[in-house]
């Protein structure tokens, strides 16, 4: 498990109830881990963004901030947030219409019991953090 560097998101981690903290340790440990083994990707910036830990490609500027929480008006749920000004979760949508929950454009929303597809999250994890790398491909430019 990789430690928490900045004492704010720790604070964070920390306030969550105990289960879910858990769930969201497990997501942060899977975006990190995806992070390394995506080429391109490089060092990830582990931050708060509206208060929330977010994880960004601030070195190489690869990609679009991913940002996990849970929210107390909806105790048993927590979700992974993309930035809605991109076409991921739409290609989301497209990919893995069965496997997750998608509320609007810039959230995949899980619930406390479900076990996690952590082969399609990691993919869709990878595509945030190399957006603005596929985004500039000459098959994407293509399809645009």
């Amino acid at each position: 498990m990789h430690p928490i560097k900045d004492p704010a998101v720790a604070k964070i981690f920390e306030s969550y109830p105990p289960p879910i903290r858990q769930k969201l340790l497990s997501l942060r440990e899977l975006i990190l881990s995806t992070a390394a083994a995506t080429e391109g990707v490089g060092k990830i910036e582990e931050t708060l963004k509206w208060g929330e830990p977010a994880y960004l490609t601030s070195a190489s500027k690869s990609g679009s901030t991913i940002r996990i929480a849970w929210k107390a008006g909806d105790p048993s749920k927590y979700a992974m947030y993309f930035n809605c000004h991109t076409t991921l979760i739409d290609s989301f949508r497209t990919l893995f219409p069965n496997d997750f929950v998608f509320e609007g454009n810039r959230r995949i929303v899980f619930a406390e019991e479900a076990v996690l597809p952590t082969e399609y999250l990691s993919f869709c994890i990878a595509a945030a953090l190399t957006y603005h790398i596929s985004k500039n491909t000459p098959q994407h430019k293509l399809s645009s």
